[in-house]
């Protein structure tokens, strides 16, 4: 783990920063494996005011900020699934996702606490990191809208 790192909810007028940070890596690692129809769908999907207007209704973005500095970001639809994880390149495989992860799902236990299950669309990059978080593949691959996603799936622990 990472020191210095520290779990909170996304403040309002970061959603700009917030949106950065999941470009920067999605540019890096995910976007070059996508069609034009897929960068296109995603960067609006990823863009500040869709990030704002999503956490205004039926989501929620929690962030990690090593030193001050954002580092990771998770965003929860309808406190059952991960639409958006994004840690930084400088910070991946320090245990940022895992905090994120479980920061969320407390958050999401709090609201519905009969939650047994969480699922996620995850790009082919990011299948090994949510396998190691506890996730199984639960279908074939897909496209939407030119994104590829693998779905997958977590049972909770009564101690998660």
């Amino acid at each position: 783990m990472t020191d210095g790192v520290r779990y909170r909810a996304m403040r309002p007028g970061e959603a700009a920063a917030v949106s950065a940070l999941v470009l920067s890596s999605f540019d890096e690692f995910i976007g070059p494996e996508l069609t034009d129809e897929g960068n296109a769908e995603f960067r609006r999907f990823a863009a500040p005011d869709a990030i704002a207007s999503r956490t205004a209704e039926d989501h929620f973005v929690r962030v990690a900020t090593v030193d001050g500095a954002l580092a990771g970001m998770i965003e929860i639809r309808q406190n059952n699934h991960v639409a958006l994880l994004f840690v930084d390149k400088a910070h991946q495989q320090s245990g940022i996702a895992k905090g994120l992860l479980h920061a969320a799902l407390a958050d999401a236990r709090a609201a519905n606490p009969d939650l047994e299950r969480v699922t996620v669309n995850s790009s082919r990059y990011g299948v090994p990191a949510y396998e190691k978080l506890g996730f199984r593949q639960t279908g074939p691959e897909r496209a939407v809208n030119g994104i590829a996603f693998i779905p997958m799936a977590m049972r909770l622990d009564a101690d998660l």
